[in-house]
């Protein structure tokens, strides 16, 4: 992934990111006060970078945490879990189909970001939007319940 761009964020911008992310985990252990926060443009999109180590990227106007950043927190909500048969797919970019999830935080609503671990090692596998309720993913035998906007080994993880 070449970066085309890359610009600190203003205090305005830092703001809205602290916001938005604040939704899905305590913003104040991950945002330090004096850290370089900074925008990188490429032509996937933008990503949020925190001391030069991707944070967040923005897909269709909306903030999702990357997996490299969510793998130095430890965070419950918005978790969904899956089972073993279910890694191989995820590592190639697959959406997440309902049959494969064990496990959901009840509190996710249709349209949230998610973040998808794995139920031996609880390691985030996949970073995307809910397609269903949290309790329905789990109940439901088929469909699609996650679709995949970021995974281990695509292009951000890489960065």
């Amino acid at each position: 992934m070449e970066i085309k761009r890359r610009y600190m964020l203003k205090k305005k911008e830092l703001k809205e990111l602290k916001e938005e992310l604040g939704n899905i985990f305590d913003v104040e252990k991950i945002i330090p006060k004096k850290a370089v926060v900074e925008k990188a443009v490429t032509e996937e999109g933008e990503i949020i970078l925190l001391d030069g180590t991707p944070l967040a990227m923005v897909n269709s106007g909306r903030i999702f945490p990357t997996l490299k950043f969510l793998l130095e927190m430890d965070i419950e909500n918005n978790r969904v879990i899956v089972d073993m048969g279910a890694v191989k797919f995820i590592a190639n970019g697959a959406d997440i189909m309902a049959p494969g999830i064990v496990g959901a935080d009840k509190d996710i609503k249709e349209g949230d970001i998610v973040f998808v671990v794995d139920v031996t090692h609880k390691k985030p596998l996949s970073v995307g939007e809910a397609l269903m309720d949290g309790k329905t993913m789990v109940e439901e035998k088929k469909g699609k319940a996650i679709k995949t906007i970021h995974f281990i080994g695509d292009e951000i993880w890489k960065m």
